[in-house]
């Protein structure tokens, strides 16, 4: 799976990982966090969510990552909303008021360029690498951040019933992955209903990671 992947997905509308509305997860869940209104939230490989707008709404400033520009540019489009465009290096940022969406590998973001941020919402992005890649994003979004406090959503599964994305991530694994930067609690978890992708049983996790 490459770059490539991604884009062949957005230029075929397969997107069945994009929500119709923003996540149910994030809107209960979002308390636990205790951000002050103007608080800056990060949403790292976000796609065109609809999350992004939701949060804006609620008083935050959002910035996300993107590696498809085609999905950044549906996002504004869709919102009605014309961005300012600025280049940083091999990432360029969409600008509106309060979101910030850099198109990119999110490898190639530093902290500088990012700027600071109070918490990351990552619905759909360490579940969406394969697992060779995971602890280098996992880190690299840790660094990035700061550390900022984090909430995070994964899935598991048996990964052979179903090729991935998304990827199966055990609870085992986020422990490992965050244990040592966070507090690892698990804030909910449930069936997903009708199986992932109607193939194979699953669960839906939420975590709360907040700094040691």
């Amino acid at each position: 799976m490459d770059d490539d992947f991604w884009r062949r997905k957005w230029r075929d509308g397969a997107i069945g990982f994009h929500q119709p509305a923003p996540n149910p997860l994030l809107l209960t869940h979002l308390p636990a966090i205790g951000l002050k209104a103007g608080a800056r939230v990060f949403a790292p490989l976000c796609g065109k969510s609809l999350d992004l707008g939701w949060l804006r709404g609620r008083g935050f400033r959002v910035v996300g990552v993107e590696l498809v520009g085609e999905a950044v540019e549906q996002l504004f489009q869709e919102a009605g909303v014309i961005p300012e465009i600025e280049r940083f290096g091999d990432l360029s940022c969409y600008r509106t008021d309060g979101i910030d969406v850099f198109v990119g590998d999110v490898f190639a973001l530093d902290r500088e360029t990012l700027g600071a941020v109070d918490a990351v919402w990552d619905r759909a992005a360490l579940i969406a690498l394969p697992q060779p890649i995971r602890s280098r994003y996992a880190a690299h979004v840790i660094a990035t951040s700061a550390g900022a406090q984090q909430l995070l959503v994964t899935l598991d599964y048996d990964q052979t019933l179903m090729d991935g994305p998304p990827f199966a991530v055990s609870d085992e694994e986020v422990r490992a992955l965050y244990a040592d930067a966070y507090d690892v609690a698990l804030l909910a978890s449930a069936e997903v209903e009708g199986g992932l992708k109607g193939t194979c049983p699953a669960t839906e996790t939420a975590w709360l990671l907040r700094a040691t």
